[in-house]
């Protein structure tokens, strides 16, 4: 069964695009164009009541019944107990999983947002104090996340969602003015998920 992904080209939908390919999962995108207010329509509010991308819609959930699932964090961890890949089955296992995905849905996401919106401005004075704020708190998340890679090929032990979830972000490393050369591991990091050919894929698929 197909599953649905209501998604735009953003880190976040790009996160369950590379989770579905690495994951093996069969889905087809129903674009929600952000820059239209498509994610405001009833239809979509059904499935995502926060109207935000991305959501999705499993034909073939728990029991055998459709079930629809919004953040991009749920998503991922459902995927990944439908699966019973990248996500260790043991609870020590775990842990280190739900403190990276954690993080990077409470920082290493809504702060490089931040240097998204302020980047866009186009009159100097709106922009110059957010983009000094947000972006050395952007810097200082990807040295957190720079240590952590230190000595490990992935951040919570075997490859995870938690990986699938900072990649998103990562990826728009060019977009937050950050060269990954200043930060070795997480561009060691970067590069080899970015060589996986369901990765590929995942950041090849058409989201808009």
């Amino acid at each position: 069964m197909t599953i649905e992904l209501h998604t735009w080209n953003t880190p976040n939908g790009r996160k369950i695009s590379v989770a579905l390919e690495e994951m093996g999962l069969p889905y087809k995108v129903v674009p929600v164009n952000i820059t239209k207010g498509e994610q405001m329509a009833p239809g979509f509010l059904k499935l995502s009541p926060n109207n935000k991308i991305p959501a999705i819609l499993d034909p073939e959930g728990p029991d055998g019944k459709p079930v629809g699932i919004f953040e991009s964090g749920a998503i991922l961890l459902y995927l990944g107990e439908k699966t019973g890949k990248f996500l260790p089955k043991s609870l020590a296992g775990r842990i280190p999983v739900y403190e990276w995905l954690m993080w990077q849905m409470g920082g290493f996401g809504p702060m490089p947002g931040q240097v998204h919106h302020f980047i866009a401005l186009e009159n100097e004075q709106d922009r110059a104090y957010g983009l000094k704020r947000y972006m050395a708190e952007t810097r200082r998340l990807y040295g957190v996340l720079d240590r952590r890679l230190d000595g490990r090929d992935f951040v919570a032990g075997d490859l995870s969602v938690a990986d699938f979830a900072i990649l998103g972000w990562a990826w728009r490393h060019p977009r937050h003015k950050v060269d990954l050369a200043d930060f070795p591991n997480v561009k060691r990091w970067y590069e080899a998920l970015m060589a996986r050919p369901a990765v590929k894929r995942g950041m090849e698929a058409k989201l808009d």
